[in-house]
């Protein structure tokens, strides 16, 4: 743990261990580690963007530093290096979200990978062409709270912000907004963070809720229409790949 300018206590992890120097499958780079951006308020103004569809949740995330957040977000996603945060998943799993730095086609990138796997499954993209959602309320949980050392940050709740954009989920619990509402105070300088927790679960991103089931074969599959874990899409994973991302996020 370290103290950042203003006393909030961070919990990045600067280790060049917990980042790829390459992700099989996925083309792009050089990756760059960079967990600093993980303390920076107007980092996750622009990051959770896309989050915050209606116009009252963006007034409420953006506030004042609609402008900053927005500077900062083109920088990340002009620059030459492409910045990568890892967030391990048990049985050495392991979540990627990859700033795609590639001009004129920017957007952020959710993909999972496990040493024995070929390559890095695509879970969502986050851009101008959003696939997705890939993450239920309950698996998102679990990979913020897992415990698990290493990766870009081991604070729950920076974990929670960077994967919220890959979710998606028409029966969040109760204490969803309390869950996000935490997350956002802890790591935002939002005036209203429960107002803000309450306006995100309520839009969810680009694609909205979409309806989870279990598939005969006990793996987890959903209804979104543009979501590559929606068995009925043209472009979706084989049943193999369903389940062995399904049990990689359950683990």
């Amino acid at each position: 743990m370290v103290a950042e300018p203003g006393g909030m206590m961070t919990s990045v992890t600067s280790s060049a261990e917990t980042h790829p120097d390459r992700i099989p499958g996925y083309d792009g780079g050089p990756f760059t580690h960079r967990p600093e951006l993980l303390d920076e308020s107007l980092f996750w103004l622009g990051h959770l963007y896309n989050c915050a569809q209606s116009e009252e949740a963006e007034e409420l995330l953006l506030g004042a530093d609609d402008e900053e957040a927005a500077d900062l977000q083109r920088r990340l996603l002009e620059g030459d290096d492409w910045p990568v945060f890892t967030v391990p998943l048990a049985g050495g799993h392991s979540l990627y979200v990859v700033y795609r730095a590639f001009e004129e086609d920017e957007g952020v990138d959710y993909l999972l990978h496990h040493p024995d796997w070929d390559q890095a499954e695509h879970l969502a993209q986050d851009d101008g062409h959003f696939m997705g959602p890939a993450l239920s309320w309950a698996e998102l949980t679990a990979a913020a709270d897992n415990g698990v050392p290493g990766g870009s940050t081991t604070d729950p709740d920076a974990r929670l912000l960077l994967l919220l954009p890959a979710f998606g989920d028409d029966a969040v619990p109760d204490g969803a907004v309390d869950r996000l509402t935490a997350a956002l105070r802890a790591r935002t300088r939002v005036e209203t963070p429960d107002r803000l927790a309450a306006a995100l679960i309520e839009d969810q991103g680009p694609c909205g809720p979409v309806g989870w089931t279990t598939a005969e074969r006990g793996y987890r599959i959903n209804n979104g229409g543009l979501s590559f874990r929606n068995p009925a899409n043209r472009f979706a994973w084989p049943a193999t790949r369903l389940a062995r991302v399904s049990a990689a996020l359950a683990l």
